[in-house]
């Protein structure tokens, strides 16, 4: 399947596949038409010698500095060396190939004047997964992601390092080999490839990808905590979900329903006594619905900006050219920060979980072993998910709730998009590890609950993970299982096998709740 960069819209899903190999993302005759004419108009406004911004001017407080026409192609390439000035560990290759998919979606709709072959290069290097390295730190999210665009682009003029077989190579030693020339920069082409805001917007692609696998986990994980601690399916009814509408929770309770629907350990403690559950057990529906609708949010923000152009200024023709603001990361920035407390409070709840799993109460034994005093049991694992709640804790002060003003005052408020990005990935990191000790533990609790079955689908997930680890009759390296799990959390196995599982029964655990898919 091709995706037409520029006509098509870009979605989460689309941008992760042509990320992935699995779709093939091209320029189609309109985009080629409407980029050569662009490109013409720029090239008319410098034979003009019309005073436009960042074409014949020089940037940000020397926005009023006049360039020579001779020099407009010289002032490109200096604009990639000057802006390249990130620190730190580089970023995910993934998401540097992200920036370059999003930045061709936003150059491919004609309003940016960069060449037709510049597009094509950048195409190259994402076909032949020649991925730029790309700093982590160094972007203030306004006057767009400055410096991580920078350093992603200077490859096109033979600069900077890529990704060669894996590991980071300087390009000049790289492109030769591939029989590959630098670019010429053509006027406008520097500040068009570093204004925008791809950096921010990949790292939000990937955080909604993996909150969303997550959310699912997370829905899953708490029903087989719910089974083993002998909870009740009563406060997941869809009647009293009606009274109190929201889109989140009324999915999260559709999802447990399904999840327990004919459980002969949910019947066999029918008539307990147990008046009520404990709130991370009842009030699933509410928390993991509340982050539900947070994740929402910032899935459709995230997908308004994989189809903006975010780049300044706009060149609409000739004699018409916008200088604004589109580069500024605050619509993204705000979302991403939310969603960053969204994903930390599924963590929270996550370890409430975890250590109602431990208490002895209800039927399990202390600590989830048989033999403890000799043995420490799964006592243990919940002080790492107490460790990492409380880091998780740490990275929920809002990034974008700081602003440094830069460019001598020019700009004198920025997003810090590009911080809430990168942390919200950090939780969602944690999120990840936390989820995996609960499931940990909920099979290793389920167990006590024999010669009772719970629902088959849940069942069928408890298999799953037992398929690479065992129950633990006493203490061993749980370090070893924790990754073991965490890996199956990680790469969406867990999540995407209980919904195979579930549709092979004809059963779809988010139906009528399209919005809440990838």
């Amino acid at each position: 399947m091709e995706f037409k960069y520029g006509v098509h819209q870009l979605t989460v899903r689309f941008a992760g596949e042509i990320a992935l190999g699995n779709m093939k993302g091209v320029l189609s005759k309109e985009a080629v038409e409407r980029i050569k004419q662009s490109e013409q108009h720029v090239k008319d406004i410098v034979a003009a010698n019309k005073t436009v911004y960042g074409i014949n001017t020089g940037f940000g407080i020397l926005a009023n500095t006049p360039i020579s026409p001779e020099d407009t192609v010289t002032l490109q390439h200096k604009i990639l060396q000057s802006h390249s000035v990130g620190v730190g560990e580089h970023i995910p290759a993934e998401v540097a190939k992200l920036m370059m998919i999003t930045k061709v979606q936003a150059l491919a709709q004609g309003f940016s004047g960069v060449q037709l072959q510049t597009l094509e290069r950048i195409i190259w290097h994402i076909e032949n997964d020649i991925i730029p390295v790309v700093p982590s730190k160094g972007s203030v999210g306004a006057s767009g992601d400055l410096a991580p665009l920078a350093h992603l682009f200077l490859p096109l003029i033979g600069l900077g390092q890529v990704f060669y077989k894996g590991t980071p190579h300087d390009t000049h030693e790289v492109l030769p080999k591939l029989h590959i020339s630098p670019l010429k920069l053509g006027p406008k082409e520097g500040l068009a490839l570093i204004n925008g805001t791809q950096f921010i917007l990949s790292f939000a692609v990937k955080a909604v990808q993996r909150m969303h696998n997550c959310l699912e986990a997370a829905d899953i994980i708490g029903a087989m905590s719910l089974e083993a601690l002998t909870g009740t399916k009563a406060p997941f009814d869809e009647r009293l979900h009606a009274l109190r509408p929201y889109a989140g929770s009324k999915l999260v309770a559709q999802r447990l329903r399904l999840l327990l629907k004919d459980s002969a350990i949910m019947e066999s403690h029918i008539d307990c006594g147990r008046v009520q559950d404990p709130y991370s057990l009842r009030c699933m529906p509410q928390v993991h619905g509340a982050s539900r609708n947070a994740w929402l949010h910032l899935k459709e923000l995230t997908e308004i900006e994989l189809n903006a152009v975010t780049d300044n200024p706009i060149i609409l023709s000739a004699e018409d050219t916008i200088s604004g603001g589109n580069f500024h990361g605050q619509p993204l920035a705000l979302p991403l920060d939310y969603a960053c407390f969204a994903a930390a409070e599924i963590g929270n709840v996550s370890d409430r979980r975890c250590y109602l799993l431990l208490e002895g109460k209800w039927g399990l034994p202390m600590l989830l072993m048989k033999d403890v005093g000799l043995n420490s049991g799964f006592m243990i694992p919940q002080y790492t998910t107490a460790a990492l709640v409380t880091e998780n804790k740490t990275l929920c002060f809002p990034a974008s709730a700081d602003s440094i003003p830069t460019s001598l005052g020019q700009e004198d408020h920025v997003s810090m998009g590009s911080v809430s990005g990168r942390k919200l990935n950090q939780v969602i990191d944690n999120l990840e590890y936390i989820l995996a000790i609960e499931l940990l533990s909920a099979c290793q609790a389920i167990e006590f609950r024999r010669p009772y079955k719970s629902s088959a689908l849940l069942e069928y997930a408890h298999d799953y993970v037992r398929e690479f680890v065992g129950f633990a009759a006493e203490d061993r390296i749980f370090a070893e299982d924790i990754n073991q799990v965490a890996t199956l959390i990680k790469d969406f196995s867990f999540v995407d096998n209980v919904n195979a599982f579930a549709a092979s029964k004809d059963m779809v655990l988010n139906d009528s709740f399209d919005a809440f898919a990838l």
